[in-house]
């Protein structure tokens, strides 16, 4: 893998329709033979979908602002009542990160996140707002506080300022967040019955960053999904400081826990010491361990 490949994790806010998720992905794959799609991740209870990409840094951005092109005629965010899910969104393309495995091409991944940002904004019209480290620290979380509506309020109140675009929604696309960073690693885990949504809830709030039991760099809300399950949803963003072993262990202080669910790909270092009994459907570790998809 050269130094100054970059990978990216955009979310879609669809998770249903296999024809929608096909089209964006036939976007992906054919905007540059540069640039590889190694994993999809699609979620109907979260209506939400997980692109991985690696590539080349001018034709990843190319890549996604093809995608984002695509995403604006297919998926409506603003007006379409059905297009909620369980976790909050934003936007159409609801976050686009430029991601970088190696810490000497974090100058190129800020690089292109603000042209891609500014290519977003200019050419689609939908308002962008920048993340994480490009943006003082602030957070996905608290921009997507409230979903689409609660970011239009702070748009017409003055409190949120996009950082590039119009400063306001756009009309289905909504608006869309961009950072350059670290791999982090998506990560849920389901809670056996009779626990459920409160206690979900309960266990998020002890366990994420700043909580009474907090782990270092970890965001975590409480959902239902399909069944009445309730899970602790998390991006774990120091994967290295804070492995997935450890959030399990201390969940599983508070509850029981029936099942795990990794979004997208996870550096190595990141699952040592993962429980061998603990059921994780659909893990297959030659294409979701990221140093074993891109042969490091």
């Amino acid at each position: 893998m050269p130094e100054g490949l970059l990978l990216s994790a955009p979310n879609i806010s669809e998770g249903r329709d296999a024809s929608k998720i096909a089209a964006i992905a036939s976007v992906f794959t054919g905007a540059s033979t540069a640039v590889r799609l190694l994993d999809i991740h699609s979620d109907a209870d979260h209506n939400r979908s997980v692109f991985t990409l690696a590539g080349e840094p001018n034709e990843l951005r190319r890549s996604l602002f093809s995608a984002a092109r695509a995403v604006v005629e297919l998926v409506d965010v603003v007006s379409d009542p059905s297009s909620g899910g369980v976790h909050p969104h934003v936007g159409s393309l609801d976050v686009a990160p430029l991601v970088y495995y190696y810490p000497e091409a974090r100058g190129v991944a800020c690089a292109q996140a603000l042209v891609l940002a500014e290519e977003i904004a200019s050419h689609l019209d939908i308002p962008v707002f920048l993340y994480g480290e490009l943006a003082g620290g602030r957070t996905r979380a608290q921009l997507r506080r409230g979903g689409v509506e609660g970011l239009r309020a702070r748009i017409q109140s003055g409190e949120w300022v996009p950082d590039f675009g119009p400063a306001r929604l756009h009309p289905t696309a909504g608006a869309t967040l961009i950072s350059a960073r670290e791999p982090l690693v998506a990560f849920n885990l389901e809670l056996q019955p009779p626990s459920g949504l409160v206690d979900a809830q309960r266990i998020a709030s002890l366990i994420r960053e700043g909580g009474a039991e907090g782990l270092p760099g970890l965001r975590a809300i409480g959902v239902q999904v399909k069944g009445g399950i309730a899970q602790v949803s998390m991006n774990v963003e120091r994967p290295l400081e804070t492995p997935l072993a450890l959030i399990v262990q201390t969940v599983g202080r508070h509850a029981a826990i029936a099942r795990a669910e990794l979004v997208g790909l996870t550096p190595r270092a990141a699952l040592e010491g993962f429980p061998q009994d603990l059921e994780m459907p659909g893990f297959e570790p030659a294409r979701h361990v990221i140093e074993n998809a891109l042969g490091l």
